[in-house]
């Protein structure tokens, strides 16, 4: 895979709050819950009865395998979630859920080293859905020194390694700032999802100590929030926004949990600063 450095496949992948052994009715209600949505909302984005949906989540009805289907994407239901409530419905899951060293998985492969080292001389990384480091290019290596080893040791978890005391953190200019980002966007995946290690996360995060510098106050003409970042040798922060990109069409569980987070610079200097550091 090219020059990507600290590459980690995982093998499994743990289950969300969600068990299988849950009833289908209780799933599927859960999920409408979650999504803000009434039996009447959902039963019209689903073209059934409000009756026949109630009869489904109260256990009275026994759903299809389509209907679950045709349920689950109008609920926008993550690829494990569906293979889980068909799970408790009785039928076989729909998504296989390979490792990402399985064979099958190597056009996988060569397309996230394709992106990550195409995108040097500047920083990308990938994580799976709870944040653990999949992939990353050599330009991240570059911006770790000084982070405590033990923070990088065995699976690595990128916000945990962001915020954390011995991790990024101290060299983080706008960290009140930067950490209120990451906060509100993991907030909206634990909504999203129900992931109970995404919510364990979160509230370990939220834990940490933060100091109250003046660097949390975004530049009015900013169009994202930055990552400005101290880095030994360099006399001025770097200043990065980032971009998230997915698979578009994954039928696989574990493709479809995967994002690859690419950083650009947000200003000549950075730009110039990192094509030196490369």
């Amino acid at each position: 895979m090219g020059r990507t450095t600290g590459r980690r496949y995982p093998v499994a992948m743990t289950s969300t709050a969600l068990s299988s052994r849950a009833g289908v009715g209780d799933l599927l209600r859960d999920w409408r819950q979650r999504r803000r949505l009434s039996q009447l909302e959902l039963a019209g984005e689903a073209d059934i009865s409000t009756r026949h949906l109630s009869f489904i989540e109260t256990g009275r009805a026994q759903p299809s395998r389509s209907m679950l289907l045709r349920l689950a994407e109008r609920l926008d239901m993550p690829l494990r979630a569906r293979n889980e409530m068909l799970n408790a419905a009785g039928f076989a899951a729909l998504y296989a859920e390979r490792p990402l060293d399985a064979p099958e998985m190597s056009v996988a492969r060569r397309t996230i080293a394709a992106v990550l080292d195409a995108h040097a001389p500047f920083p990308a990384l990938a994580v799976d859905r709870h944040w653990t480091l999949v992939a990353s290019n050599a330009a991240v290596t570059a911006l770790l020194a000084g982070v405590s080893a033990e923070l990088l040791q065995g699976a690595v978890n990128v916000l945990r390694l962001s915020l954390h005391p011995d991790g990024l953190a101290p060299r983080i200019v706008n960290l009140v700032e930067w950490r209120a980002h990451l906060l509100a966007r993991l907030q909206q995946q634990v909504e999203r999802s129900g992931d109970a290690q995404l919510a364990a996360l979160q509230a370990e995060l939220a834990a940490y100590p933060t100091r109250g510098d003046a660097g949390h106050a975004h530049d009015a003409g900013a169009i994202a929030v930055p990552l400005r970042l101290r880095v030994d040798g360099l006399a001025e922060p770097l200043s990065l926004i980032s971009t998230t990109t997915v698979f578009g069409t994954p039928v696989d569980v574990t493709l479809s949990e995967l994002a690859l987070e690419c950083f650009y610079p947000a200003d000549d200097a950075t730009r110039a600063a990192l094509q030196r550091l490369a």
